[in-house]
């Protein structure tokens, strides 16, 4: 059995207030603070992991036009795969998590719930992994 490849793709959002959100992610569902770059009040890099692999990286919201990546606040959506979604969910709402999909099973096979962060991002949770990858097919 091979090794999956280390995560390469990784989100990316930008927020009003990062250090909020970075706290909201890791306390309310989990993620976990890898790097925070920044001064004062600006986040120029965070990346925050998810246990399962992968994360996603974040910054400080610029209003300027000098800002390389400019990501509106509050306009991202990501789903995280995750082993155990209904005591996520209770550890959500316990952090005040909105929650915009209660935990539910799909068609599929999946156990999802939904929230919404401080920012207005949303987030999906649940325990569909994917389909498997098809082998020498590019």
């Amino acid at each position: 059995m091979t090794t999956p490849p280390a995560p390469q793709v990784w989100p990316t959002l930008r927020a009003k207030d990062a250090y909020a959100l970075i706290g909201f992610l890791v306390d309310a569902l989990g993620f976990e603070k890898t790097a925070v770059y920044g001064d004062g009040t600006v986040v120029e890099h965070a990346q925050l992991s998810w246990p399962l692999g992968g994360g996603v990286m974040l910054g400080s919201h610029r209003d300027s036009d000098e800002d390389r990546w400019p990501l509106r606040p509050g306009s991202f959506g990501c789903y995280v795969v995750c082993d155990d979604p209904d005591a996520l969910h209770a550890r959500a709402v316990a952090a005040g998590a909105e929650v915009t999909e209660a935990p539910h099973d799909t068609d599929y096979g999946s156990r999802d719930f939904a929230v919404r962060d401080p920012e207005g991002n949303r987030w999906s949770f649940g325990t569909y992994r994917g389909e498997p990858r098809l082998t020498g097919q590019s």
